[in-house]
């Protein structure tokens, strides 16, 4: 394995683990991560990428166990979820505002739109952590929850162990250069979803209108 020094930036800090460790640290801190333990399991992986492009790991072998590790950390999420994941949130979720109602609609949610949330919930901090918990919470059917799950595992490991290979210590710079936009990046992307939100909004609005003037127009000629 290489020095820690071959790891600069946010990398640096999960080096030492990864020297040591090598492949299980890839899988324990993944696999960790995925049901809900704070980790750095994105970090790891793309370390362990940036190691596999100076020929000191197998990529393969990287995105391989990085894949399996989460599918398996949400699948053990998901089950935690279901067995008593509910009952704490019904019992302690009004301390974080919470309450059975929210929990209802969240429910209702997973439900309609829950395996896209799954699949992009990888990339989320946050939600990579908790959506198996989320989804087993919900009573997302678990053969949904394992698809999804598995394909956005395999579009999240693919990403950046890829990049991280290709570019290698030169993905550092360029994230810590992409920094310095991150504001103006997220008030693009909030204006984009408020401006997606005013026309759908508007669009039911003029549906809601559309359909009382067909039904008053119906009443009137009957």
């Amino acid at each position: 394995m290489p020095p820690s020094a071959d790891l600069p930036g946010f990398l640096h800090g999960v080096a030492p683990i990864l020297d040591r460790w090598g492949y299980l640290a890839v899988a324990g801190v993944i696999g960790v991560e995925s049901f809900g333990v704070p980790a750095p399991g994105q970090t790891i992986m793309v370390a362990a990428a940036v190691y596999a492009g100076a020929g000191r790991m197998n990529i393969f072998a990287v995105a391989a166990i990085a894949f399996v590790a989460a599918v398996i950390g949400d699948n053990i999420g998901y089950w935690i979820g279901v067995r008593g994941g509910r009952k704490v949130a019904v019992r302690w979720g009004k301390y974080v505002f919470l309450t059975p109602e929210r929990l209802a609609r969240a429910e209702g949610f997973f439900a309609r739109r829950g395996g896209r949330v799954v699949m992009v919930a990888r990339f989320i901090d946050g939600l990579r952590q908790f959506n198996g918990v989320i989804a087993g919470i919900t009573a997302m059917p678990w053969r949904t929850f394992l698809i999804y799950n598995a394909i956005g595992a395999a579009l999240w490991v693919g990403f950046w162990t890829t990049i991280a290979y290709l570019l290698g210590t030169h993905l550092v710079e360029i994230i810590e250069h992409a920094h310095r936009y991150k504001w103006w990046a997220i008030a693009a992307a909030v204006l984009a979803v408020t401006g997606y939100v005013t026309l759908h909004v508007r669009h039911i609005r003029r549906r809601r209108a559309q359909k009382a003037e067909a039904a008053a127009a119906q009443d009137t000629s009957s």
